[in-house]
């Protein structure tokens, strides 16, 4: 293995004599362009994979750090993943459907150390480089406790539909399905002591944590989709899953990939879910494609899906969950009476936060008419969009969905820095900015 510094800081043969470089070019192109390929076995071997001419000579060149957005993502290379790729044996799995392994929970406490770890092991694999997706039976097996749950669950709804206003929802149109958005704190509020009850369920945590570590942080949102409701279209989830495909090219290749790591999707059953009722169509191994969140939105990808999808039916208690990369989508239901019910967990990582507070009201109050002055002076030039990205939020999660109604495309409000490039282009005055700051800050919290 070379080592990278002193490679990056050799100067690359020939390119220092080219007396029509300066010296600022060369030192720039040092770091970027080489003339011959990288040693075998440095890192940057991988990555330095095109050539092109420079200066009237072929040079290697590294490859882009993002996906194109001229030349689609391969179709074939995505089918043959998909088709040839077959889970492992998994010993702990009661069996395999689908390709999809299925877990019979017993009682947590006679579970060993030892046997939850390997179960952890398991369930890792399966998530990272096997299926993407597994099923743990009787994950409650308590029904009177979701009966009571689900009481809870339709108080909260009634009470919602009483107060006006639009209904979200991420793929049916408002109020075609039941949604509750945070049903994590509504059920707390509602009732306390079955929350405490089904909250304390220590399989969620040894799940949880077998792909996100400690720490991870527990978010919830019921649907109970009713008989007649049309399919959802396939896509990977949130945090890239939620950007439209412009937002969504903006992100490097390594942070593509990286999005699946900082989030673990779960499903509760909170009804009987067979086939007829539309659980969720499922493609095992897709969460291993690494353009999926560039390709989920093409026609043929689609297509694709809707020819090779699976699904599991499930029972009231039993648990799904998978990778957020993963292709997959809401079923349809074909059943006559079957109110299909199930809380969705997402559960993010630890990791997905900065370490220190900002509090981006009072910066932007100190800086909001120099900002605009600046906006007058040259229109929205890269000055102004780098004092933007960095007095104000840029990402508009977590946010209260119940206030802020996920958009169709993007299925993401807007953010601080949206909100302020409005607010240049209207000529807002300051006391106009801080209102509208103050209230999508309001209407942001639980």
């Amino acid at each position: 293995m070379c080592k990278l510094a002193d490679y990056l800081n050799a100067s690359p043969p020939n390119l220092v004599q080219d007396n029509r470089l300066n010296l600022r070019q060369r030192q720039a192109h040092r770091r970027a362009i080489f003339l011959e390929p990288p040693p075998t076995g440095c890192l940057l071997q991988e990555s330095c994979v095109s050539q092109m001419l420079f200066g009237g000579r072929l040079i290697w060149q590294q490859a882009p750090r993002l996906f194109s957005t001229n030349k689609p993502p391969s179709l074939y290379e995505f089918k043959k993943l998909i088709t040839h790729s077959r889970p492992i044996n998994y010993p702990l799995a009661a069996s395999t459907e689908a390709n999809v392994p299925i877990y019979d929970l017993p009682e947590f406490a006679e579970v060993s150390p030892d046997q939850r770890s390997a179960l952890q092991d398991e369930w890792y694999h399966i998530l990272l480089s096997g299926p993407g997706v597994f099923v743990t039976k009787h994950l409650y097996k308590d029904k009177s406790l979701l009966g009571t749950v689900n009481d809870a669950y339709s108080r909260i709804i009634d009470e919602e539909k009483k107060r006006s206003g639009k209904r979200g929802d991420h793929f049916a149109g408002s109020g075609a399905n039941d949604r509750i958005w945070n049903s994590f704190s509504k059920h707390c509020l509602q009732d306390a002591k079955s929350f405490v009850e089904y909250y304390s369920n220590p399989w969620l945590p040894l799940i949880s944590s077998a792909w996100l570590g400690p720490y991870h942080r527990i978010t919830a949102q019921v649907n109970i989709v009713k008989p007649g409701a049309k399919p959802q279209i396939s896509h990977r989830d949130y945090h890239i899953g939620f950007q439209d495909n412009t937002s969504c090219a903006q992100f490097p290749k390594a942070l593509q990939v990286a999005s699946q790591f900082l989030t673990l999707q779960g499903a509760v059953a909170h009804s009987d879910m067979p086939l007829e009722s539309g659980p969720t169509r499922l493609l095992p191994f897709s969460q291993m494609f690494e353009e999926g969140y560039m390709a989920y939105r093409i026609p043929e990808f689609q297509e694709f899906f809707i020819e090779n999808y699976v699904s599991v039916p499930l029972s009231q208690g039993d648990g799904l969950f998978f990778n957020p990369a993963l292709f997959h989508a809401a079923g349809q239901n074909d059943s006559e009476d079957i109110m299909r019910s199930a809380n969705l967990l997402q559960i993010s990582s630890g990791f997905g936060k900065p370490m220190e507070m900002i509090d981006t009201y009072p910066l932007v109050e100190a800086t909001w008419d120099l900002i605009r002055d600046m906006h007058k002076e040259g229109g929205l030039n890269s000055r102004v969009r780098t004092i933007l990205e960095n007095v104000a939020e840029g990402y508009p999660f977590p946010t209260n969905l119940d206030k802020r109604v996920p958009e169709t495309a993007g299925m993401a409000p807007d953010s601080e820095q949206d909100l302020l490039i409005r607010g240049l282009h209207e000529r807002w005055a300051k006391d106009r900015v801080l209102d509208e700051m103050q209230k999508m800050r309001d209407d942001s919290r639980a």
